[in-house]
């Protein structure tokens, strides 16, 4: 009799920590988020906006300061572009961020800035694939890298901005030698402005 009474009182133990266990799990498994999946698509990621607030991000992940300064460009109808780093990368590049501000008072479309050349416009719509560097130093030129497929390593896909929006951009280039600390940046239809290079 006492064995069945132990053998049943097993079970029922074994019962209750399995429905324990399959609770938390459940638990677990949910989210308070209303049933809304955060994505590439929620606002909360989206760049287009630019209301991204005090930082914002380079193709690394790595935070950039937007507050931070470093040349402040016009171009046409109503445009400003502000550059807020530009970072010498142990990987043998240079990256510049910052942000195209539109403080005029229509649309404006991003397509002029992917540049002229058939090729690259046709891989990189809407991007700043159009963006060079110049080293006076070493007197070169250099251009946005592109992936073997030539996608550039930029930011792409942008849409056309709303008046007092802004959007944050990033452009990577080959690095200049390590004697090189200053180069003209310019991006179609803005003012050629001379940055430093930090890092």
């Amino acid at each position: 009799m006492s064995i069945r009474r132990t053998a049943k009182s097993r079970r029922v133990v074994a019962a209750a920590s399995v429905a324990a266990v399959l609770a938390l799990v459940v638990t677990g498994c949910g989210g308070d988020d209303g049933g809304k999946e955060k994505g590439p698509g929620s606002s909360s990621s989206k760049s287009s906006d630019g209301d991204k607030g005090a930082k914002g991000d380079t193709a690394a992940g790595d935070p950039v300061d937007t507050d931070a300064n470093l040349a402040q460009v016009n171009g046409r109808d109503g445009l400003t572009l502000v550059v807020n780093e530009v970072k010498r990368d142990s990987g043998g590049f240079v990256t510049v961020s910052g942000v195209i501000k539109n403080s005029g008072d229509g649309i404006r479309s991003a397509g002029q800035w992917s540049g002229t050349e058939s090729t690259i416009v046709a891989k990189n719509p809407n991007s700043v694939a159009g963006a060079t560097l110049v080293d006076k130093v070493g007197k070169k030129r250099y251009y946005i890298l592109r992936d073997t497929d030539g996608r550039c390593l930029c930011t792409t896909g942008l849409s056309a901005i709303q008046p007092g929006k802004s959007v944050s951009v990033f452009m990577q280039f080959p690095a200049p030698p390590e004697t090189s600390t200053e180069v003209d940046f310019t991006l179609p239809t803005f003012a050629t402005a001379s940055l430093k290079i930090s890092g």
